[in-house]
């Protein structure tokens, strides 16, 4: 039996008010909706600051790598985070 790959991206938004939202998911594109409003869900955070934009992303195989790098970027200072982010072009 083969077992299929999961894919998890940890992942960074930017709001309307130009502050930085990181989080983690399996599906990029329902979470960006969930963020923008289109879907249910998302974070109370992004709520009121939409639209948000995708501004960095990342691919991991497993759920714990995502969740780890998710954690060290929450960590980062907001002038951190704009330099990871500057090697990021947002599609």
């Amino acid at each position: 039996m083969c077992k299929t790959m999961q894919n998890y991206f940890t992942y960074i938004v930017q709001c309307s008010d130009g502050t930085y939202y990181t989080g983690k998911t399996k599906d990029i594109s329902r979470r960006m909706k969930q963020h923008n409003g289109l879907l249910a869900g998302g974070a109370k955070y992004t709520k009121q600051k939409q639209p948000v934009k995708l501004v960095h992303l990342e691919y991991y195989a497993t759920n714990k790598l995502a969740c780890l790098r998710e954690a060290e970027i929450k960590k980062l200072t907001r002038q951190k985070k704009k330099k990871l982010i500057e090697g990021f072009i947002a599609y």
